[in-house]
């Protein structure tokens, strides 16, 4: 485990609290040996809580302790980087990962099983006030005049970069030109009204008031259902899938492979589902399997069809199928390349800055 413990804010430490005190086997005296430090993106730290619940019941998670750190994708990635201890990192892009094993913190083998290195996926949807005031439908709709749009910043956000990637391929795997997709985006970032650092923040100043749409994860607008503060949402007809990477650090206590193979296994993609991701077991991408996670629809809370709570989407993007990937090697620079000094080089960051808004 990297050691850095002044680095964990208070946020961590609470997270840790709640963890503790709702995992049977695991107490605050455990041993570094017998702790897993988790680096991860703001949205899954529910899901994380309950798959670590359930992590402590079998004979490797028992008497295994947790603590945690939450934010903004990128700037945790930095983190890491710069100290931070973690045993396990969830993010929300393969790229944020790449940095830690460029660094040498990761193996390369990381993406070279089965699952690719993914342990979550959702998709790209658009969150609306009640009773979708402003009819949003889909992508079209939010070029609009007087549509106010509130996104976090790809510059220190991963979920960013998949809204970004969603409104881009919206127009570019559907018969678009690129310059057609940058006319798209530079529309689009001129309705943005909020800029923030991370996917739970956007939420946050979504839920408080702010904007019309909230570009945003299926699973954090289920969330906020489970949480009482729910808010419509529209799937349009093309969208991304978004795959968030898992990785083990090669320094990493002891339990740590344990726990990335239980996030993997039935039960924690289990509890992935009842938070709002679509699991990553599935024989096609983004078709939740009931029967095999031993739920029924019913079971997903907060969902606005509890018959159909992750409905299919029509034209489902990928990174592998659709965009050159597994990684995000073939896309990373061309739409959010910077220079040396930050100066905007990529498709997104140009739309960005040619806006007014923010990107550093």
């Amino acid at each position: 485990m990297r050691k850095n413990a002044g680095r964990w804010g208070v946020a961590g430490l609470v997270g840790l609290g709640l963890v503790l005190a709702g995992c049977g086997g695991a107490d605050g005296a455990a041993s570094g040996d017998e702790t897993i430090s988790i680096v991860g993106y703001a949205v899954p730290e529910a899901a994380n809580k309950a798959i670590a619940a359930e992590f402590t019941q079998t004979p490797e998670g028992d008497g295994v302790g947790f603590r945690t750190s939450y934010g903004a994708s990128g700037d945790q990635s930095r983190a890491v980087v710069e100290g931070l201890d973690a045993d396990y990192v969830h993010l929300s892009v393969g790229s944020d990962v790449d940095r830690l094993e460029e660094e040498g913190l990761v193996d390369p083998s990381w993406d070279q099983g089965e699952n690719k290195g993914i342990v979550s996926t959702s998709i790209v949807v658009l969150a609306v006030r009640d009773g979708n005031p402003k009819n949003i439908q889909g992508w079209d709709d939010l070029i609009k005049p007087g549509v106010e749009i509130v996104t976090p910043n790809p510059a220190s956000s991963g979920s960013a970069r998949w809204n970004a990637l969603a409104a881009w391929g919206h127009i570019v795997k559907n018969g678009g030109t690129e310059a057609e997709g940058t006319a798209y985006l530079d529309k689009l970032f001129a309705n943005v009204v909020s800029l923030t650092n991370s996917g739970r923040d956007a939420t946050t100043a979504f839920l408080d008031g702010t904007g019309d749409v909230l570009l945003a994860y299926e699973n954090e607008a289920i969330l906020a259902a489970q949480n009482d503060e729910g808010f419509e949402y529209v799937i349009p007809e093309t969208t991304v899938l978004i795959e968030n990477p898992g990785a083990v650090l090669k320094d990493a206590s002891a339990p740590s492979q344990d726990w990335l193979d239980f996030v993997l296994g039935t039960e924690g993609q289990k509890q992935f589902a009842l938070t709002g991701f679509r699991p990553v077991n599935t024989a096609e991408p983004g078709v939740v399997d009931f029967e095999a996670l031993g739920l029924e629809p019913a079971d997903i809370e907060g969902a606005p069809d509890p018959e159909d709570p992750f409905p299919a989407v029509p034209h489902l993007l990928t990174l592998e199928k659709d965009f050159g990937g597994p990684g995000w090697d073939a896309v990373k620079d061309e739409l959010f390349g910077t220079g040396e000094d930050g100066e905007p080089l990529g498709i997104v960051t140009e739309s960005i800055a040619k806006s007014g808004k923010a990107t550093g």
